[in-house]
C-alpha cells in the first residue's frame, strides 16, 4: 500500500450548514504534524468547500512531508457553478505542486448526492430520503450519464491547469467511467448490505488498469455501527440531525474491529492508497454527560465539548481540542507496521 492516509475535513457545507464551524490554522498545523508523526501517515486527503481552507491545510501538510490529495468538496452547487470552482482549485493545486509538494487533484465527491441536478431536491436532506423511497429506481437511472458528462467537462477543464494526477471520489450511484482519470477513487464503506460481495466488488475496480484508491472508509462510534457503514450517521441521529438516538451504546472498539477487518483486504488486493474516514467529526463533539453526538462521528479522534471536564494531566495532547479514540492507535499501529515492512524490504 503506497499511500497510508487519513481524510481531513476543513469544512463542508451540505444543506448550507458547516461541518467545521471553527477553523484555526494553528490547530490545523498541529493536527497535520500529529498525522504525519504519530499516526504514521504518508498521505492526507484534504476536503472542504472553501478553497482557501484547503490550500492553507495543504501547505501545512506538504511542509511535514505528506502527499496531498487536494479534494474540493462542493455541496448544493449546480454544474455551472462547479466548473469554475474546480478550475480555481486546480490552479491552487498546481501552485502547490510547483512549490515541490506531491499533489493529487480530486475533482469532487459523490456528486449524485451532494450536488444539485442529479437527484430531486435542492438540499442534501431532501435528496437522501429518495434513496429509500418508491421512486428510487426512476431517480437513479439517469444519474451515471449525467455524472459522466459533467466529469468529462471537469477533467477537460482542469488538465491544462494542473500537471499532476487527477481522480474523483465516487459512490456506487455515480457509475463513473474512469477513462478520463488517472486514479480510480472509491468511497468504499462496508455494511451488511454489501458485506458478502465487498472484496469481489473492490477487485472488479482493478479491471480499469489504473491505481485504485479508497477515498473514504470507516464507521461510527456506537455498537453495531459497522453494519451500516456509510449510513451510520443517518441511523444514529434523530430527525433533527443533531441529537443522537437514546438507545445507542458508545463503543470505540467498533471502529477498531471495522478497521482490523478491512485493512488486510486493502493490502491483499493491492489498493494503492487508503484514506481512513475520518480524522475528526468537528460538528459532533464528545460529551461526558447527556446525549453524546460523537456516537455519530466517524472520527478517530473525539472533539472535546467546551463544557467537558477533561483534566489537563489526563490529556494525551493537551494543546489540541481533541483526544484520540481507540481507532487512532489501531490505525497508527497498522500504518507503522506497513512502513516498517517497506523499510525492511528496501534493505
Amino acid at each position: 500500500m503506497r499511500g497510508k492516509g487519513i481524510h481531513y475535513d476543513t469544512g463542508t457545507f451540505p444543506n448550507g450548514d458547516t461541518s467545521r464551524p471553527v477553523f484555526d490554522t494553528d490547530v490545523v498545523a498541529r493536527d497535520v504534524r500529529v498525522i504525519a508523526e504519530d499516526l504514521h501517515c504518508t498521505a492526507i486527503r484534504i476536503t472542504g468547500g472553501d478553497p482557501d481552507r484547503i490550500e492553507v491545510t495543504a501547505r501545512h501538510a506538504a511542509a511535514v512531508g505528506l502527499e496531498v490529495w487536494f479534494s474540493p468538496f462542493p455541496c448544493e452547487m449546480t454544474d455551472e457553478q462547479m466548473l469554475p470552482y474546480f478550475a480555481d482549485c486546480a490552479e491552487r493545486a498546481e501552485r502547490l505542486r510547483r512549490d515541490g509538494a506531491d499533489v493529487v487533484l480530486v475533482t469532487g465527491c459523490e456528486l449524485s448526492l451532494f450536488a444539485r441536478g442529479y437527484l430531486p431536491g435542492d438540499i442534501f436532506n431532501d435528496r437522501i430520503p429518495i434513496l429509500a423511497g418508491p421512486d428510487r429506481e426512476a431517480a437513479l437511472r439517469p444519474i451515471p450519464a449525467k455524472v459522466n458528462a459533467f466529469l468529462g467537462d471537469v477533467v477537460r477543464t482542469v488538465r491544462p491547469l494542473f500537471g499532476g494526477l487527477v481522480s474523483y471520489a465516487s459512490c456506487p450511484l455515480d457509475g463513473v467511467d474512469w477513462s478520463p482519470f488517472d486514479i480510480v477513487g472509491l468511497d468504499a464503506f462496508r455494511g451488511l448490505r454489501n458485506a458478502a460481495t465487498y472484496r469481489d466488488d473492490l477487485r472488479k475496480e482493478f479491471a480499469h488498469d489504473k491505481p485504485v484508491a479508497v477515498m473514504e472508509v470507516g464507521c461510527c462510534t456506537f455498537g453495531g455501527a459497522g453494519d451500516y457503514g456509510g449510513a451510520g450517521w443517518y441511523v444514529a441521529m434523530e430527525p433533527d440531525g443533531v441529537t443522537p438516538k437514546p438507545d445507542l451504546v458508545r463503543d470505540e472498539s467498533e471502529q477498531v474491529r471495522y478497521l482490523d477487518d478491512l485493512m488486510p483486504v486493502f493490502e491483499e488486493e493491492g489498493v494503492d492508497s487508503v484514506f481512513w474516514f475520518s480524522f475528526a467529526g468537528y460538528g459532533t463533539p464528545h460529551r461526558l454527560s447527556g446525549p453524546d453526538p460523537d456516537l455519530a462521528s466517524y472520527g478517530i479522534v473525539k472533539i472535546l465539548d467546551e463544557t467537558s471536564d477533561y483534566p489537563s494531566d489526563a490529556r494525551t495532547y493537551p494543546d489540541t481540542p481533541w483526544e484520540p479514540k481507540e481507532a487512532f492507535h489501531a490505525l497508527a499501529h497498522h500504518y507503522q507496521a506497513l512502513r516498517n515492512q517497506e523499510g525492511s524490504g528496501r534493505q
